[in-house]
């Protein structure tokens, strides 16, 4: 990470608590980089939210979550470590869902909002690489 990196960490239980608490380091992110454009910040909290939601809903409890977000250079990154079950994507069946569908789609909307988002699953855990290179 370079030295003009602006840095937030959040750690919690996986719960709706915790994609707040995000969702607010974020928010304090974009007032220490202001160069951020709303519209890669929109992109990247929309992300973060949908991520972090399913690993909130979509996991059995209890599991710990370790985030870390920065600007560095010309992206935007997040890296959520969670203690969850090791998570089984079909990548290539992610998509959005009928538009009745209550659900599903998280991931689909997350992949359109970055530039990569990356699954790590581990023996014990989970980690989520989500970047977005910034636009403005």
């Amino acid at each position: 990470m370079g030295t003009d990196a602006v840095t937030a960490h959040v750690a919690g239980p996986a719960d709706d608590a915790l994609v707040d608490a995000l969702l607010d380091a974020a928010e304090r992110l974009w007032e220490r980089a202001p160069h951020v454009t709303a519209e890669d910040r929109m992109m990247m909290s929309l992300a973060l939210s949908e991520i972090a939601t399913n690993i909130a809903r979509h996991s059995p409890r209890p599991v710990e979550v370790e985030a870390d977000l920065s600007v560095d250079g010309g992206e935007v990154r997040a890296v959520l470590d969670d203690t969850a079950p090791p998570a089984a994507i079909d990548w290539d069946a992610v998509g959005m869902p009928d538009d009745d569908a209550e659900s599903g789609r998280g991931l689909a909307l997350a992949l359109r909002a970055l530039d990569a988002l990356e699954h790590e699953p581990h023996a014990v855990g989970n980690r989520w690489t989500l970047v977005r290179a910034l636009r403005g």
